[in-house]
């Protein structure tokens, strides 16, 4: 009777120290996990406060390959003199398909999406080799994005030129998803507006469209 006791007393001794060392084991995972994250999106933000620079490595998501009518882009290449200050005209956005043309304000606070739609400043500026993010209100200046499809274009205007890009995707996802400013290995604008385009208070998602460099004149 007394070696059934010890037998069994052992056997709960080593599932304790068992269940212990995988709880440790799960903790660490956790912490590993949670560290390398957040630094690969720190990483992520940090390649983008660079306008005329292209990250040579992607932290988060993957990098965006160029269609086959893509216009090339030269790395590295100095388009503008200058960075705007933030509130200060970029240039414009048309959008032939919807005959419309709308200003671009660096920065997307409150006061800038008031003027039109709002450049967002830790990307590149349009026609730079990288992803250029422009957002605007889904109940003002872009109440029509919806009715864009694939192979529409954009034209963006600006003191280095004027840059048509052409439509290649069209997506919804959560506003909180972060893959919309990922970095790219080519010259994309990426247009974002809130969605569904008739909701009623703060909309949960976003409407997305991705489009190609092809020309610059």
């Amino acid at each position: 009777m007394n070696r059934q006791k010890s037998s069994r007393g052992k056997h709960s001794l080593l599932l304790v120290v068992a269940s212990l060392g995988l709880l440790v084991l799960g903790a660490g995972c956790v912490w590993w996990a949670s560290t390398n994250i957040g630094a690969q999106s720190r990483e992520s933000v940090d390649a983008h406060r660079s306008p005329s620079s292209t990250p040579t490595t992607v932290a988060v998501g993957q990098v965006g390959s160029a269609g086959d009518d893509a216009a090339p882009t030269q790395p590295g290449k100095v388009l503008y003199a200058a960075y705007p200050v933030e509130g200060e005209r970029v240039g414009t956005l048309s959008i032939p398909a919807l005959k419309q043309t709308l200003p671009i304000i660096e920065g997307t606070d409150a006061d800038e999406l008031k003027k039109g739609i709002g450049h967002f400043a830790q990307s590149v500026l349009p026609g730079e080799a990288d992803n250029c993010v422009l957002s605007g209100h889904r109940d003002t200046v872009f109440r029509r994005l919806g009715e864009l499809k694939i192979g529409d274009r954009f034209i963006v205007q600006t003191s280095a030129g004027t840059f048509t890009y052409k439509i290649k995707r069209i997506r919804i996802v959560h506003k909180d998803d972060r893959t919309v400013i990922v970095p790219f290995d080519h010259a994309v604008l990426t247009v974002t507006t809130c969605y569904p385009f008739r909701f009623i208070g703060n909309a949960p998602d976003r409407y997305i469209l991705v489009a190609d460099l092809v020309t610059h004149q």
